[in-house]
């Protein structure tokens, strides 16, 4: 009885003597004496081996055969891997040896949706699967390129898998992205297999290079030139023809990638050629160069060698020129209708740095080792950095930073020590490049590249690996601290910095200890980046109003990560040395303006340090935060102060003394319904306005703040007070008016004295509720650190809007009664004591009603943005020693209470 059986046989032959020794008869070992005599009838070679100088063998397998999986798990792979293929070579050590086994049928099949793509198409690549598969992987090998690239989920790359079946999914295909030989790597039946499909691209007008894109020629000396159109490498065979023929002598060539076309005699008249490329089965693709023929009498731009070699061009046309060595891209010079060259527009960049900006933007879209290529690209920028030399350059550095963000976000990698220290130092050296020549035209191209600037380094700087933490690091414009707290009650976190000004970070324990819940470390990291925000466009968001500010030179980034998430939320208490109280805390919204970005307050408040004359910003989340002051606002001046306090002082005596005027002669001053309505309104003025200037001048005392109540209630107490004292004015301005226009039809004295009460209290009090209901809510309301309404928002124009409008209606209230007591009629002339009177009231309103109108007026111009500090002084005196305006002249001025001369 006989059975046939496959022997894997190790056989010994010197170097380059065994295939003759396969030749000779070979005789089987036998296993065991009692075995039975073999016969073999075939024999196959699996395993091909090379020994090196220490006895290693470096074995790869023969076609049809392959290693088994958990060979290939268990052993290192050659140093120079098998057609490219996983698993192809590996070494064995002198005591080992190892063989290929036959491969069974493939698993699955691999199949595109279409074997040519056109640009803009969605690749649809499937396998399906007849086993079990796993550890199953994606390569692209492009057209040229010696090693495949690793595909993932990206912006142009989708993968999903079923028990069934995989697919690839690959968007907006294009020669450059999509084009090449598709590999899908897996594990099934105890081997690793690849299976591979070749998908074409068409090519498009884009990826065809025209030498010369345009040309410019004189017909006088015209004695021919070449055109030429170039296209990259390709799986797809294309033939290329020229139109029109005419003119031209000689068949076009075909010279490597390049079609060239020879015209020997020159088009009378302007002549666009057109290269014509044909591949099977494709849709024919045109590509066009336009020759403008210069004749006799033409207006045209002279030949200009400066810097760039400009040949003689006609007018209204634009002249090309290559970019120089070491540069990709395109000078373009418009020649203007007078013959007069315009400025020279140059997209050329260094190829380099186009070089990591595109691996960076294939990164994004799914093709490469993220974990491995965004470190070497940093590496590679840190170089790069010192040669950049035009805004094409800058943009492209860092629109390369912000790619490699957006990747660390979607792979949710890592950074080593060494990467981000290679960003710092990059990111320190743009900071430092010229403004006028690189920043402001790259930002006129990109309006939010410092935005994206400071979004992408902070997304970068917070990646850093756990077991790198603490990290210090320091340059003259970035400073870093990171810290790496327990889940464990994790302590208050401080950071400070030697800045000018000199800055302080402090995160409460109760703001972290809600993250170390799940177990995981808290890593925070501190970013200070110093003159990145005066390259960030002034933008303010609502609240900050359309006023331009001045930032103290430096933004502080703070980011907390916890479980490989990032965590917005949390209370951060920083301390800006060296600015006043009056500055706005604010923080850097990347969503604002459309996506540009601007400064905003929202969730963050002022409070003063008065021990050390510090800003104190605290803020309910955590992003890249700053100083905002007014560019012209009047700084904490001293003598403002002390004026301020002075008149407030004397104001205050002035009204006291006039209560005591009045308290001795008031029975003398009212002997008439006009002369006691008219003082009981002034005597209502002189308390409002008492009980004011007592609230506004004790209300610095109290701690400022929405927080505090006191603080509120003096705010709100100070705009009701003043805005009555102005209405009790309207009173006495109405009251007049009514004496003179209605003569004969005048009301009683007790429903007049309702009226002006009405009107002297609960008018003030309905805008000063109001303005209280809508401000406070949006934190409008309050004034930076101070206990008054906030200049702002609309808060203060609910008080000085009601006071200019009475001091306009209380004027034309004066000039109707002038007019009246100059000229009346016999009719309605007014009696003469009341007509005293009346002319006590104009003289009252005829000087207080311009001095209020002007301090207001002025104290409205102060909210000005440029303005100088005149302003302030003048509205400080005029405001303070309103009661001294009052006694002098709605007072003492009349001649019942002044004693008799």
């Amino acid at each position: 009885e006989s059975a046939l059986a496959s022997v894997y046989v190790q056989m010994d032959f010197p170097d380059q003597t065994w295939p003759l020794a396969l030749s000779g008869t070979l005789t089987l070992p036998l296993a065991s004496a009692s075995s039975s005599p073999g016969t073999l009838t075939g024999l196959s070679l699996t395993t091909e081996c090379n020994v090196d100088h220490e006895g290693y063998s470096h074995c790869a397998c023969l076609s049809g055969y392959q290693w088994n999986a958990s060979v290939c798990s268990h052993h290192q792979a050659c140093q120079m891997p098998h057609n490219h293929r996983p698993c192809g070579c590996l070494v064995f050590s002198p005591a080992e040896a190892g063989y290929c086994q036959l491969l069974p049928p493939a698993p699955g099949t691999l199949s595109p949706n279409s074997w040519v793509q056109t640009p803009g198409s969605t690749l649809n690549l499937t396998l399906v699967k007849n086993h079990e598969t796993t550890d199953l992987d994606w390569f692209l090998r492009p057209p040229g390129s010696p090693t495949p690239i690793l595909l993932q989920p990206g912006t142009h790359v989708s993968l999903t898998s079923s028990p069934g079946q995989a697919v690839l999914r690959a968007w907006r295909c294009s020669r450059c992205v999509s084009a090449g030989e598709y590999t899908c790597c897996f594990e099934a039946q105890g081997f690793r297999w690849e299976l591979s499909q070749v998908v074409k691209v068409a090519l498009q007008a884009t990826d065809v290079t025209r030498l010369p894109d345009q040309l410019s020629i004189l017909s006088s000396t015209c004695v021919g030139f070449q055109l030429t159109c170039c296209i990259p490498s390709t799986h797809l065979t294309y033939t290329a023809s020229w139109s029109p023929e005419e003119g031209s002598r000689g068949a076009p060539h075909q010279s490597s990638q390049c079609f060239v076309l020879t015209v020997q005699r020159c088009p009378a008249a302007d002549t666009t050629y057109t290269c014509e490329l044909q591949s099977p089965g494709l849709a024919l693709l045109r590509v066009p160069i336009s020759v403008t023929i210069i004749q006799d009498g033409d207006t045209t731009c002279p030949e200009d060698s400066s810097a760039v070699t400009w040949n003689v061009t006609k007018a209204g046309h634009v002249a090309h020129a290559p970019c120089p060595a070491n540069r990709t891209g395109l000078v373009e010079r418009t020649c203007g209708p007078d013959g007069a060259w315009e400025p020279v527009r140059s997209s050329c960049t260094r190829t380099e740095l186009l070089a990591l900006h595109h691996r960076a933007w294939l990164l994004q879209a799914g093709q490469g080792w993220p974990a491995a290529e965004v470190s070497q690209i940093l590496a590679q920028l840190s170089e790069q950095v010192a040669v950049v030399s035009s805004p094409s350059d800058l943009l492209a550095l860092l629109g390369t930073i912000s790619l490699l963000a957006k990747v660390v976000v979607d792979t949710r990698i890592q950074l080593p020590r060494r990467a981000l220290e290679a960003l710092l130092k990059t990111t320190d050296k743009v900071l430092d490049m010229d403004t006028s020549s690189l920043w402001a035209p790259a930002q006129a191209q990109e309006p939010s590249a410092g935005s994206d600037l400071l979004l992408a380094v902070e997304i970068l700087a917070r990646s850093l690996c756990p077991r790198d933490h603490p990290f210090s690091f320091s340059l003259r414009n970035v400073r870093l601290q990171t810290q790496l707290l327990g889940p464990a009650s994790p302590a208050d976190y401080r950071a400070s910095f030697s800045t000018q000004p000199p800055l302080q970070a402090h995160i409460p324990r109760r703001s972290l200890a809600p993250l170390g819940h799940n177990g995981t470390d808290i890593s925070i990291t501190s970013l200070v980046l110093q003159k990145l925000d005066h390259l960030l466009p002034s933008n303010y968001g609502q609240g900050l109003g359309s006023s331009l500010y001045a930032t103290p030179g430096l933004v502080l980034a703070i980011s907390i990560m916890a479980g490989g998430q990032a965590f917005n939320q949390g209370e951060v208490i920083m301390d800006f040395g060296g600015t006043d109280s009056t500055s706005h805390c604010v923080f850097w919204d990347h969503h604002l303006f459309q996506g540009k970005g601007g400064w905003s307050d929202e969730g963050c408040r002022v409070q003063s340090a008065r021990a050390n004359s510090t800003s104190q910003c605290i803020c309910r989340h955590l992003t890249a935060f700053s100083i905002l002051m007014s560019r012209n606002t009047v700084p904490e001046n001293p003598t403002l102060e002390l004026l301020s306090r002075v008149g407030l002082g004397a104001s205050i005596l002035a009204l006291l003394v006039c209560l005591g005027v009045y308290r001795l002669v008031w029975r003398v001053v009212v002997q008439n319904k006009v002369a006691y309505l008219r003082h009981t309104a002034l005597l209502n003025v002189v308390l409002c306005l008492l009980a004011a200037d007592t609230c506004f001048l004790g209300a610095p005392l109290l701690p400022p703040g929405p927080r505090s109540p006191l603080c509120l209630a003096a705010a709100f107490l100070c705009h009701f007070l003043y805005l009555a004292t102005f209405f009790w004015m309207l009173a006495q301005a109405l009251m007049l008016a009514h004496q003179l226009l209605f003569v004969f039809r005048q009301l009683s004295k007790g429903r007049v004295l309702s009226l002006m009460v009405v009107l002297g209290y609960m008018c003030p009090m309905g805008f000063a509720g109001a303005a209280l209901g809508l401000y406070l809510p949006r934190g409008q309301y309050l004034g930076e650190g101070a206990c008054w309404l906030n200049g702002k928002g609309g808060a203060l124009y609910a008080f000085v809007g009601p006071v200019l409008a009475i001091v306009g209606v209380n004027g034309l209230v004066l000039a109707m009664a002038v007019l009246k007591l100059l000229r009346p009629s016999l009719s309605e002339g007014p009696q003469v004591k009341k007509r005293h009177a009346l002319l006590g009231v104009i003289k009252a309103l005829l000087v207080l009603t311009p001095i209020f109108g002007l301090t207001w007026g002025l104290g409205l111009a102060t909210l000005l943005e440029e303005v100088s500090i005149i302003p302030h002084y003048i509205f400080t005196i005029l405001n303070t020693t309103q009661g001294v305006f009052i006694l002098l002249f709605g007072c003492l001025m009349d001649k019942k209470v002044s004693p008799p001369t």
